[in-house]
């Protein structure tokens, strides 16, 4: 019997959001789909200040501790995504997409591709060439410049975390952390390389767009 092909991809956007709060959601949708009740989701948002310390992440990734980086207004959490360390915070747009992988061919690798693809795609359309980078995940301008970071994690073929994309960043922010453990990495965004006007609100809808194309 053929398999029914998934319901559209139902695009959330949410704001600024907490990051615990953030992954409870993530969390209580992924449960949905293991009851068998879900639906394919993504949600965009952004962050308050946070480094977000992935499976991979090693001691030499965070240039300064824990305390000091608290006392500069980050929050530092640690989750159960791939990858090493990196930003999240205002200017930013993080998506997080709860998709059931079981209908979708159950190809992990794909689905990287997937999103590398959607978001080079909405970087075109403010006039930025991007492209992935053989051998590492995200999207890059070039193979220093580094434009979005993926991290993803996966329970019985249903995804969590995601993606983060600077929109216009602080780049400085950055500066406690070799992002995603890349030394020599430079972060650039969207917004300062863009041909034409590349507000958070814009680069929602045409995330929203791509997205809905890809896993629709």
């Amino acid at each position: 019997m053929p398999r029914s092909a998934p319901d559209p991809l139902c695009v959330r956007w949410l704001g600024r959001v907490e990051f615990a709060e953030a992954r409870a959601l993530q969390e209580e949708l992924r449960d949905r789909h293991l009851r068998g009740g879900g639906r394919d989701t993504l949600l965009l948002l952004e962050h308050p200040d946070v480094i977000s310390l992935g499976r991979s992440t090693r001691a030499t990734s965070l240039l300064e501790s824990a305390a000091n980086l608290e006392a500069q207004g980050y929050a530092v959490a640690r989750v159960n995504r791939g990858g090493d360390v990196t930003y999240h915070g205002p200017g930013q747009l993080v998506g997080y997409p709860i998709v059931n992988l079981a209908s979708r061919g159950r190809d992990v690798h794909r689905y990287l591709r997937q999103l590398e693809g959607a978001l080079i795609e909405v970087a075109s359309d403010f006039g930025v060439a991007s492209g992935g980078r053989p051998g590492f995940t995200g999207v890059w301008v070039d193979s220093v410049r580094k434009l979005a970071s993926i991290g993803i994690g996966v329970r019985r073929w249903v995804t969590l975390h995601g993606f983060a994309l600077n929109v216009s960043t602080d780049l400085a922010r950055f500066d406690p952390i070799v992002p995603c453990g890349l030394e020599g990495v430079e972060m650039v965004n969207l917004a300062s390389l863009a041909t034409r006007r590349a507000t958070m609100e814009d680069v929602v809808d045409r995330v929203g767009l791509h997205f809905q194309k890809v896993f629709s």
